[in-house]
């Protein structure tokens, strides 16, 4: 790889030029060089440890990690979600194998999972903690699994990313294959809908960063279920998704079903949301509320619910700027700039908070890099991009000593199994994926794509030399300016479906392979008109392409 920085004339300022093997640009180097970092995770690369390292024969799949041999939902949720539009062959082929470890043994009602002691045997439409070839879990397996609930948070984030997946492939066949699995996986998570308050029970483990919430502690000490905010804003994202599928196989009737149920649980939120605008993890059926920050009892903040929120647009703007100035305030979320799950140590655990269960150790205030990737995601979101560099550039601390360990214990300052020779997950990859997904948002629906525009205001021009997918096209980005969508063209012709915010590419309107170039703030085309992929793109090569400059 050549990366050559120097100094040319923009718009009458000096900005250094960037050309790395990913991304070309201008303007903030180091952050370009930070994106191009970025990439290169996902291509092999003689640097870096890279995706391909995690590639595993057994299921011509992927896999967790060297000491992890199996899919986990809640590991692989960010760097999946965050990845998959930039994903290329074969690891698309390797993740959809590793994903169907899950739906292919979901539940039935009479399937028997693994072996003792996790030879459950899950509802139907049940997804699962992990799998491997003829070896599910259907419930969170460590901690005191007798009190564990079925996998609900993790089905809803499994729904998710297989129709984010098949949004992106728009394969009529694979969505007529997966869609009955998905309602299945929709009709699961409705048993559990209180139909007055449109919340959803969920007992112990049933949460997503399982198994830190124990439900609902009643008097005589036994656990019951409690309305989980998670569940609901997991679910909320995958039924978006899910009616985007409905749409895209024709099924209008179902479409209106699902958008009923998605703007009904929508509405139930409100319950579990503070004054200052966040939302807390739980809420018990006695109405005792865990997780207002700074209460008596119960009084942390819990993280993933508000991060995804805001990354999966759950909640509009404003309230996204608000739970965001929550995190701001509260300085020991991010004690090393990757967001802790909680602060200060939960009090509602069913274990107390020691040994592995101590604050800042493991569920309990230890860092999840696929935490990271959707906390990310908001940051961009909201333009929060020092944020995002900042944490980005914590984690290449991890990668340039091969140490992409998960999670990363001492709140997030040192890993997590220090006795082997490297470390290697999969959760790890999903900080990256989000530094590079953040630039577009990439919102994948029945009709197309749709393009946020989310570009640090300090890079003035910006080209990614590397596809990103909608069924079998393939779209390279650029951009020139900064601020507002003022002008776009597609291999040179000039386009109008965009406003200042979004650029709407229909699916059927694009060519093959199209390049496709924004300007922003009312900076001039550059005449970005054809992008060419070199012998061997398909596996993740770097594509040329050619400029006019008038």
């Amino acid at each position: 790889m050549v990366v050559v920085l120097g100094l040319v004339a923009f718009e009458g300022r000096a900005a250094e030029e960037f050309r790395g093997r990913f991304f070309l640009g201008s303007g903030d180097g180091e952050y370009l060089r930070l994106l191009d970092t970025a990439r290169r995770l996902f291509a092999p690369d003689p640097e870096y440890q890279n995706l391909a390292m995690l590639y595993y024969p057994a299921w011509n799949g992927l896999v967790e990690g060297p000491t992890w041999d199996a899919w986990w939902v809640q590991n692989s949720y960010g760097p999946t979600y965050a990845a998959l539009p930039f994903l290329v062959e074969p690891f698309v082929t390797f993740l959809q194998n590793s994903q169907d470890l899950w739906f292919d043994q979901m539940g039935d009602g009479q399937r028997v999972g693994a072996a003792p002691p996790f030879d459950w045997v899950a509802p139907d439409g049940c997804l699962c903690d992990a799998a491997r070839p003829g070896w599910i879990v259907y419930r969170q397996g460590d901690g005191r699994t007798h009190l564990h609930d079925w996998g609900l948070e993790f089905t809803a984030a499994g729904l998710l990313l297989q129709s984010e997946l098949l949004l992106i492939q728009r394969d009529p066949a694979a969505v007529g294959r997966y869609l009955p699995k998905l309602e299945r996986c929709a009709r699961f998570i409705e048993t559990r809908r209180d139909p007055e308050r449109n919340l959803f029970l969920v007992g112990a483990a049933g949460n997503l960063l399982a198994p830190s919430f124990a439900g609902w502690k009643k008097p005589d000490g036994t656990y019951d279920k409690a309305y989980h905010a998670g569940l609901s804003v997991t679910y909320i994202a995958a039924l978006e998704r899910l009616i985007e599928l409905q749409k895209f196989a024709g099924r209008s009737e179902e479409a209106r079903l699902w958008t009923q149920r998605r703007e009904d649980a929508r509405r139930g939120l409100a319950q579990l949301t503070t004054d200052e605008g966040y939302f807390i993890n739980s809420l018990d059926p006695d109405g005792t509320r865990h997780g207002v920050y700074g209460a008596a009892r119960h009084g942390y903040f819990e993280s993933s619910v508000n991060h995804d929120a805001i990354a999966f647009r759950v909640v509009d703007e404003a309230q996204a700027e608000r739970i965001y100035a929550k995190i701001a305030s509260i300085p020991g979320l991010r004690p090393y700039h990757f967001i802790l799950p909680n602060h200060p140590s939960y009090d509602d655990m069913y274990e107390a908070p020691e040994g592995l269960w101590a604050y800042g150790t493991w569920v309990n205030g230890g860092h999840w890099s696929t935490c990271e990737a959707r906390m990310m995601l908001g940051y961009y979101r909201l333009g929060k991009f020092e944020d995002a560099r900042r944490s980005w550039q914590q984690l290449l601390t991890f990668a340039e000593r091969f140490r992409m360990d998960n999670p990363l214990v001492k709140f997030g300052s040192e890993v997590y199994q220090p006795g082997q020779p490297i470390n290697l997950t999969y959760d790890a990859f999903g900080p990256p994926a989000a530094f590079v997904r953040g630039l577009f948002d990439y919102r994948y629906g029945a009709e197309g794509l749709t393009l946020v525009p989310q570009i640090p205001p300090g890079i003035t021009r910006l080209e990614q030399h590397f596809p990103v997918r909608l069924g079998t096209k393939r779209l390279y980005l650029a951009t020139v300016g900064a601020g507002p969508v003022t002008a776009v063209a597609i291999n040179g012709v000039p386009r109008t479906r965009f406003d200042a915010r979004a650029v709407s590419l229909p699916a059927d309107e694009l060519p093959d392979r199209a390049a496709i170039e924004l300007a922003l703030g009312g900076a001039k085309l550059r005449g970005l008109v054809r992008a060419r992929v070199q012998a061997g793109g398909a596996r993740g090569s770097t594509p040329t392409t050619r400029v006019g400059s008038g």
